[in-house]
């Protein structure tokens, strides 16, 4: 019987920890997670509710990840990299396939997961201006995954709503 507990113990806990891999490990591994967990539950959100909307003027499941993905295009942008050329503004609106959507958001995050390595640690202090208000690029990369976070919160509660579990949590 204590060889069945310990077994059954070992196993959640091996489960707990490659689900939170990663995890306090610094800011490329907390990317990689949030990215996983975006990507996860975006495509296990079904076409037909990416239109769905909890209540009227609030985003949609389609805008909320198109939301996230222009953000970290755009937040990269004012620490270097150039915005691509095909991302555009009106794209939280006029992007709803979700086939179109989960694409752009694989290449946002992509996009974030290759520059951040490629930062010097001199340059994170470095300063530029966003919205009018000095920033440095340390803050922006902060302002990136706080932000993924914020809407990752926000699509889970909308998944839940619909009765659709995040995958991480059958787990």
């Amino acid at each position: 019987m204590k060889f069945l507990i310990l077994a059954l113990t070992m196993g959640s806990m091996a489960a707990a920890q490659s689900q939170n891999e990663g995890l306090w490990q610094g800011y490329d591994p907390e990317w990689g997670h949030v990215s996983r967990q975006l990507v996860a539950l975006a495509e296990a959100i079904p076409e037909a509710k990416y239109a769905w909307r909890p209540a009227p003027g609030v985003r949609s499941v389609s805008e909320v990840i198109m939301h996230v993905a222009l953000a970290n295009f755009y937040l990269l942008s004012v620490t270097g990299p150039k915005m691509p050329a095909d991302i555009k503004p009106d794209m939280e609106k006029t992007l709803t396939s979700k086939a179109e959507v989960v694409s752009i958001l694989k290449r946002s995050l992509e996009a974030v997961k290759t520059a951040h390595p490629l930062v010097k640690a001199e340059d994170l202090s470095k300063k530029v201006k966003i919205a009018g208000r000095d920033a440095t690029v340390d803050g922006m990369y902060l302002r990136i995954i706080v932000h993924a976070n914020e809407h990752m919160g926000q699509l889970v509660a909308y998944a839940r709503m619909n009765g659709i579990a995040p995958p991480w949590s059958k787990e």
